[in-house]
């Protein structure tokens, strides 16, 4: 059975979710939320929106050795700064939240980089991917492979 699209079935939810999208766009270096979204997509197995963030990191000249890490930054350290790791590890902690939610140590690394704001920013921006990832994993979302979009 083929899946729906919910932009088109369900125009004024994804409205919603796009407006989401422009505020924390808006409010989110560019740069940090490429790799937010690309880590929560890696965690996620959306191979649409990892594809997506790749491609629209590199567009904005995020090195290749970095998108490449994103997956295993833990590992990887030495490529990201300490507000970038901050940053990836509260984006694992909402991605994952488990019973105990985002511990202390986590949210105080990353609230020593961001005012309240810019936190409560970066949240939401986390949730939207979340959000993005939800939709075209559960619609099987695939990346796009044509002219615009050739594999090599």
């Amino acid at each position: 059975m083929s899946r729906i699209a919910i932009a088109k079935t369900n125009k004024l939810g994804y409205a919603a979710v796009i407006g989401l999208e422009g505020y924390v766009r808006s409010t989110v270096d560019a740069e940090l939320y490429e790799l937010i979204k690309l880590r929560a997509s890696v965690l996620n197995g959306c191979g649409f929106c990892v594809d997506m963030h790749a491609t629209d990191g590199a567009r904005r000249g995020i090195s290749q050795r970095r998108l490449h890490a994103v997956a295993a930054w833990r590992h990887a350290r030495s490529l990201f700064d300490e507000r970038e790791t901050a940053v990836l590890a509260l984006t694992d902690a909402v991605t994952r939240l488990g019973p105990d939610g985002v511990d202390d140590e986590v949210w105080d690394a990353a609230a020593r980089h961001f005012d309240d704001g810019q936190l409560g920013a970066i949240v939401l921006a986390i949730a939207t991917i979340n959000v993005w990832n939800r939709i075209a994993i559960a619609t099987e979302m695939e990346p796009p492979v044509d002219a615009a979009h050739p594999v090599a």
